[in-house]
């Protein structure tokens, strides 16, 4: 089996506000660190889907500067692939298009791959930038975490062990019963993510394309540190998108083979799985043991990137590559952690966290602040009626979801009767009966 090892060296980056700083546009072919006939080949592409394409357009499609791309068309015009068909009063307004033989081209090469976007970025390129804005590199302290989790109900030895565990860049594992707001602080985590990040459009590796920018993923962010156009020097390279840190968030749907290249055999190029989209960012496992596949396959499959901090992943052709596996990775679950995984990947969990029920006070805040939001009146005595004739009498534990359970039912009959809605101990006896069935 053939293996691709990425260089250790880093690209050239200009500080943009950001300690990782972000990659420097190239000046030259070369810079660029792809092979010229792929290039050939990506051009051709984009002219035989597009047409006539002046300059300034071939640039921002391809994401490449125009002092590279007019080296690149002379090398085409030389091998008459395409030729000028009109110069306009710039180098920029000069029209190209491609010659019989280039459509020829263009025709063969769109068999073998359909990609015809932004240049992708090379192997060594990837690596290097990832490593550069490391979630390790984040600076997550108490007070950064007290100010994004304002207004969220959650205890203090809690919020001390997530900031903790973000901050450490290392693997996470919420568990508790079934509606204590597990998946609900999962979420939350994103807001301690630290910085924005450059994210390539898509990364070259042994001649094949792996789409990598995923809006669904990935959010872009106005880059107001951008140097000045006439500043040549200093122009970022427009093959990355400065994004906020991605999140990611999967749950049931996961299988094993979604953690693969995807391979699209009619396009010919293939997407990053979503740990990879989600380098340098958030990985959050939600609902863990309601896969298809059992959490121990799962354990299995992570337990070498978790440790090793890289990924090995495959091309069809068999060519096995590493990749960085830079994610603050969580799992959410109902299950104890000696039920999902054996002692030896419980060891590189390395922040188990318990998130069970709220004390009355907490439960308290939560259920005030679902009635405001849904206009319904708080009324003290039925809240210490709910308490303790029916979560004590019925041994439920006060868990953070059921506020906003009982509260909208209690909304839904009173709209349901076009009456304003009241907390009374009639409606909450009949949303805690519909609630858990217990008639």
């Amino acid at each position: 089996m053939n293996h691709v090892n990425a260089p250790t060296s880093t690209s050239n980056v200009i500080p943009l506000g950001e300690p990782a700083g972000f990659p420097r546009a190239p000046r030259t072919l070369d810079e660029t660190g792809l092979p010229l006939l792929f290039l050939v080949e990506l051009a051709t592409k984009l002219l035989f889907v597009r047409g006539q394409m002046r300059l300034t357009e071939l640039s921002q499609q391809l994401r490449l500067p125009a002092i590279v791309l007019e080296s690149l068309l002379a090398f085409m015009r030389a091998e008459r692939i395409c030729e000028v068909m009109r110069r306009g009063e710039t180098d920029g307004d000069i029209l190209y298009e491609l010659t019989d033989a280039g459509r020829a081209r263009a025709s063969e090469y769109l068999g073998r791959c359909k990609y015809a976007g932004a240049a992708p970025v090379s192997l060594a390129a990837y690596v290097a930038q990832v490593e550069r804005q490391s979630v390790t590199k984040m600076n997550v302290t108490r007070e950064g975490v007290n100010d994004a989790f304002r207004g969220l109900i959650v205890k203090p030895e809690v919020r001390d062990q997530l900031g903790a565990a973000m901050g450490s860049g290392r693997a996470l594992f919420l568990y508790g019963p079934a509606g204590a707001g597990k998946t609900y602080l999962a979420e939350r985590l994103a807001l301690l993510l630290d910085g924005d990040v450059a994210v390539p459009h898509a990364i070259l590796v042994d001649g094949e394309i792996i789409q990598v920018f995923d809006p669904l993923i990935h959010t872009p962010v106005a880059d107001d540190h951008r140097p000045a156009a006439l500043d040549v020097m200093m122009r970022p390279d427009q093959r990355w998108v400065r994004c906020r840190r991605p999140v990611a968030i999967t749950g049931g749907e996961l299988t094993l083979r979604m953690l693969d290249l995807d391979y699209d055999a009619s396009s010919g190029f293939y997407q990053a799985p979503p740990h990879v989209k989600a380098n340098n960012g958030l990985f959050v496992v939600d609902d863990l043991g309601r896969q298809i596949v059992t959490p121990e396959q799962l354990m299995n499959r992570w337990i070498v990137p978790m440790d090793r901090h890289h990924d090995y992943l495959a091309l069809h052709s068999g060519t096995k590559f590493a990749l960085p596996f830079d994610v603050v990775l969580v799992f959410s679950t109902n299950l104890m952690p000696q039920d999902v995984a054996d002692p030896a990947f419980l060891r590189r969990l390395g922040y188990k966290i318990h998130i069970g029920p709220m004390d009355e006070n907490d439960y308290r805040r939560i259920f005030v602040g679902v009635c405001e939001a849904r206009g319904v009146p708080f009324d003290e005595a039925a809240f210490g009626t709910l308490v303790k004739d029916y979560h004590e009498a019925h041994g439920q534990p006060l868990l953070a979801c059921y506020p906003r359970d009982l509260v909208n039912q209690i909304a839904d009959l009173a709209r349901y009767l076009g009456e304003p809605p009241r907390l009374t101990r009639e409606a909450l006896d009949w949303a805690w009966h519909n609630y858990f069935a217990t008639r």
